[in-house]
């Protein structure tokens, strides 16, 4: 299995790391995107790549590291992606949940990484929070050029469609295993496979049984278990289908 977003790198995991890659490796887990969203964490994800084979490493800058500085905000990420491996551009995107003070930063911001991506051909991974439209809108804007994956997607099965249009997969976390989750699992029973990812963005979101708890990278079986029987298919179908998409939108071959 593949865990397209996780921060294993967070401070909650610095005395059991290695007990958590061990727990990884016992439930099949053997890929890992780990995922910065800020100039700190960006450094960080490169630190454990190097150490970690297991790791594969991105770089970006989420929409609340958004601020007046932008533009030179932008240059050091794209003189880092210069000087870094890395297999896709972000999480960077919109959230407008804790308001909009700083909306057209974000945007700018995003824009940017948008163009970054479309330069050095390279996924996005889009965090899109209380944002949907506008999120929309400008990866409209850029149709043709650019793709990559909805995190932890918990849109619509309508507008999951319109993204898929765009050039994006659609990711799902811990929130499909939830009971009360009837959008996601709604995408989950209709999204086409071929545009399916799983993930677990831990330490947040840890599904059911976990749920309130701390999350971590293997637990994305239980996303795995929870899409399957949703679908009525076979647990090592849904692994199977979710591996090749990330290998393949990821360009992961070269670490096989």
């Amino acid at each position: 299995m593949i865990d397209t977003h996780s921060h294993l790198f967070d401070e909650s995991f610095q005395n059991d790391i290695e007990e958590c890659i061990t727990r990884c490796e016992l439930a099949h887990v053997n890929r890992i995107l780990l995922v910065g969203f800020s100039h700190h964490t960006n450094k960080l994800v490169q630190e454990y790549a190097k150490k970690y084979k297991l790791f594969y490493p991105t770089a970006g800058l989420h929409p609340s590291e958004a601020s007046e500085s932008y533009k030179r905000d932008l240059d050091k990420l794209e003189q880092f992606i210069k000087e870094h491996k890395i297999y896709a551009i972000g999480e960077c995107g919109l959230d407008y949940h804790y308001g909009k003070e700083n909306i057209q930063a974000q945007k700018e911001l995003f824009r940017g990484q948008i163009e970054l991506s479309i330069q050095y051909h390279l996924p996005l991974i889009i965090h899109m929070r209380d944002a949907t439209q506008d999120t929309y809108e400008i990866l409209k804007e850029y149709s043709g050029k650019v793709f990559g994956v909805m995190h932890c997607y918990s849109g619509s099965l309508e507008m999951a469609k319109e993204f898929i249009k765009l050039g994006f997969y659609i990711s799902l976390g811990g929130p499909v295993t939830f009971k009360n989750a009837k959008e996601s699992k709604r995408v989950a029973e209709q999204i086409d496979l071929e545009y399916l990812l799983v993930e677990t963005d831990c330490p947040y979101l840890a599904p059911t049984p976990y749920r309130g708890q701390r999350n971590e990278s293997s637990y994305v079986k239980n996303v795995v278990a929870e899409i399957a029987k949703i679908r009525n298919m076979e647990f090592w179908e849904i692994e199977e289908i979710t591996e090749k998409n990330a290998i393949k939108l990821f360009n992961m071959e070269d670490r096989l």
